[in-house]
């Protein structure tokens, strides 16, 4: 007798296809729908990194912008784009679904790309060419000028951001959770994933850049605008084979709830007794126990607790559920409560991605003053210098797996090797030694510039090998693998079950404000040093950017200890439950 394969013939009970029947397993889904999304996705971080990798070059050499204001330029345009991810999620998660959302934001991301390749070709678009042999007559960018700038750059970052915060919840939608088979298939999507993302990436801050520096920015631009029309076009072809999942609503929308319900009952005491608060038990809805899973009372942020007392007025659970800004489940607070004891390990990870984002503004200016020829015709784009900071992350993964992971497992007796935190722990730890050798190669750099007298001179070339630059993008490029996965691994583990969303999220917010506060760095150093002896000049041999970097590195020393502390304190969602579980049955016990 043969067996029929598990997942032939079925249809899944909470996924539908485009004509919104019961979604088939042997017609949905699956590898085919997964490999559609992946190459939409391989062509957004093309386009992305292409333009943000090589755009602090554009901003000083065609648009004549000062170093600190390109730079700022750069980190605002990236960190918009990782906070508009919330957006994005939210609007996928409560209005239109990720498919749409994908579908709409990729339109206004290509929108925007198409934008800056025009601003490229028209002539009136940016201002003229500086005058040969001197800087004194470079106009920078008149405001019509930068206006059209900025609308193509956010309007990317609007796109970028919406279709960022979606391809992978959509992609992990293909596959089933409650299926071996679809299961397993599903983690090797998040590989493949992390494997497309680093190949984007690759071609970017190679080819793209090589291309922007020799052949034009407008072909380079151009190539970015094609990119992600293709992309959109191979996503919209596997329409007829997607899942799709039905609207949750957004985590936000709870989280707001919950303050909301606690604020407005600040005044009443809590009840000893917590079966007289508001719980799933009381909730007559099938579906949603089905969705929530009970969850252990904690003792911390009992405030919060607030939101769940019955007032006397509350008679009916249909008003209850209704009225969820004024009540809320004791569950839907425990899941609050675990992304507030997740927020010190947030905070405390910003930092790294601000350290980062000087590897696409900062080092690339020192890139383009150094000696980049290999051999006696072949130059290096300033910005390719970045290919061994991707090339480090593509390294470090498989280390970190085939050697990292086994010895870990023998030293700290932890079948995973390294924990999230342990991990992220690491990577802090890189982005410190990132910073120290960037200060001392620039040290080194401008001792080059002294001695053949170039410091007056911003484009002459100082006779000194950009590959000096190598140890601080390989530091950053093995910190990230470290803290991405890290961080990655600790906000999909430790975030509620029915916040997924929001861990990705709170994940990429990270990244958003490490980059804002880059801006804000830059621009408070910028102020204090002033003009006569600025440590960010416009000119880099006559600043002292190598003290930015060392006050880069004492900061991110300072918050290494602060992690550490965090970490200490921070207990594991799965060891914390078992705990609380534990001390809630002795309770039952004792009462009865």
């Amino acid at each position: 007798m043969t067996t029929v394969p598990e997942t032939e013939g079925k249809t899944l009970p909470d996924a539908w296809d485009y004509q919104g029947q019961p979604a088939d397993r042997s017609t949905t889904g699956g590898w085919t729908s997964a490999s559609m999304i992946l190459g939409g996705e391989a062509c957004e971080r093309l386009t992305t990194l292409g333009i943000a990798v090589n755009l602090v070059t554009y901003l000083t050499g065609t648009m004549h912008l000062g170093n600190a204001t390109s730079a700022n330029t750069v980190t605002n345009f990236l960190g918009t784009s990782f906070m508009l991810c919330l957006l994005g999620g939210f609007v996928a998660d409560t209005f239109l679904g990720r498919y749409l959302t994908i579908a709409i934001f990729a339109t206004v991301q290509a929108t925007g790309v198409t934008i800056l390749t025009i601003s490229t070709v028209v002539p009136s678009l940016r201002p003229p060419k500086c005058t040969a042999g001197s800087d004194t007559h470079c106009s920078p960018a008149s405001g019509k000028q930068l206006m059209v700038l900025y609308m193509a750059l956010y309007l990317t970052a609007l796109g970028t951001g919406g279709l960022k915060s979606s391809v992978s919840g959509f992609g992990s939608d293909q596959f089933d959770d409650s299926n071996k088979v679809e299961r397993k298939q599903m983690t090797n999507f998040f590989n493949w994933f992390f494997f497309f993302i680093s190949i984007g990436s690759l071609a970017a801050v190679t080819i793209l850049v090589y291309i922007e520096d020799n052949l034009g920015r407008q072909w380079g631009y151009g190539i970015c605008a094609c990119a992600i029309v293709i992309g959109l076009v191979v996503f919209l072809s596997g329409t007829r084979r997607y899942r799709f999942k039905k609207l949750v609503g957004s985590p936000l929308t709870q989280i707001a709830a919950v303050f909301v319900a606690a604020w407005k009952k600040r005044k009443m005491e809590l009840p000893s007794d917590l079966s007289l608060l508001y719980n799933i038990d009381d909730i007559d809805d099938g579906q949603k126990k089905k969705q929530k899973q009970k969850l252990p009372h904690s003792k911390q942020f009992r405030f919060l607790d607030k939101a769940a007392i019955k007032r006397p007025e509350s008679t009916s659970s249909t008003t209850m559920i209704i009225n969820k800004w004024s009540l809320s489940t004791l569950t839907d607070i425990e899941e609050v409560k675990m992304i507030i004891r997740m927020l010190p390990i947030w905070a405390t990870t910003i930092l790294f991605w601000t350290v980062y984002a000087q590897m696409t503004t900062f080092s690339v200016s020192q890139a383009t003053s150094m000696d980049r020829k290999i051999g006696s015709s072949f130059q290096i784009p300033p910005a390719s210098l970045t290919v061994f900071f991707v090339g480090s992350i593509l390294l470090t993964v498989p280390v970190y797996d085939r050697i990292i992971v086994p010895v870990a497992r023998k030293l700290l007796k932890n079948p995973q090797g390294l924990t999230p935190l342990q991990r992220i722990g690491v990577g802090l730890v890189l982005s410190i030694f990132a910073m120290v050798a960037a200060a001392l190669t620039e040290l080194k750099r401008l001792r080059a510039a002294r001695s053949h007298g170039l410091t007056d001179d911003p484009t002459a070339e100082i006779p000194l090998s950009v590959f000096w630059l190598v140890p601080q993008f390989f530091f950053v490029g093995s910190g990230e693998a470290f803290t991405y996965i890290g961080q990655l691994d600790f906000f999909l583990r430790e975030c509620p079950k029915g916040m997924k969303t929001m861990s990705t999220g709170l994940f990429l917010s990270t990244l958003s404000l490490g980059f804002f506060f880059s801006s804000l760095l830059v621009t408070i150093v910028h102020k204090v040093t002033g003009d006569r002896k600025p440590w960010l000049a416009d000119n880099l041999n006559q600043g002292k950017l190598y003290d930015f970097y060392w006050l880069l590195a004492i900061l991110s020393a300072l918050n290494m200890l602060i992690y550490l502390v965090c970490a200490k304190w921070y207990v594991y969602k799965d060891k914390r439950l078992a705990e609380e579980g534990m001390e809630l049955e002795e309770v039952e016990i004792c009462a009865h």
